[in-house]
């Protein structure tokens, strides 16, 4: 399966700097739609029960990918992630409708890495902000960098940005 229109294949695991390279090149757009052994996609509603629904995807995928050590860390960022998503992703009614919040879990290879992103149908830019720890708001990107091995975001061709969260295999 060749992926945006630039040749290059993605049938195959690959490694956690590839995967950044190729969502550069590719773009998130790719991964969000394809079907492959090592990748999960699911659409959430803009609603606070999809924060749950993302933990349990990523819980399960991680266990049955044999990474369950990465879940409880994994689990607290999808929550962040998916929160700001539902909380935060202003955007116009439509896109909303044709662009749901969707989780990508991406199982890569050499060393073993996976790759959580949420992408929105907002084009706004996450902004980390230095936490307030009396505030019950505004931890989200802390929490986010502080158990994730790197973060980031990009924007997606259609529309929107996916943020995303890169966690080692091994400790």
């Amino acid at each position: 399966m060749t992926a945006g229109g630039t040749g290059r294949m993605v049938e195959e695991p690959i490694s956690a700097a590839d995967c950044l390279q190729a969502t550069r090149e590719i773009g998130f757009d790719a991964f969000l739609v394809a079907d492959r052994s090592d990748a999960t996609a699911c659409p959430l509603p803009r609603q606070a029960d999809s924060v749950k629904t993302a933990r349990d995807v990523t819980r399960s995928t991680l266990s049955e990918w044999g990474l369950a050590e990465l879940s409880d860390d994994a689990a607290l960022v999808v929550s962040e992630l998916v929160t700001n998503a539902v909380r935060y992703a202003l955007c116009p009614p439509s896109r909303t409708a044709a662009h749901p919040i969707t989780l990508l879990l991406l199982r890569l290879t050499s060393p073993s890495h996976v790759l959580l992103a949420v992408a929105d149908p907002s084009d706004e830019a996450p902004v980390r902000k230095e936490p307030d720890f009396i505030s019950e708001n505004g931890r989200g990107l802390y929490i986010v960098e502080t158990y994730s091995h790197s973060w980031g975001w990009d924007h997606l061709n259609r529309g929107g940005k996916a943020v995303w969260a890169l966690f080692s295999g091994t400790r």
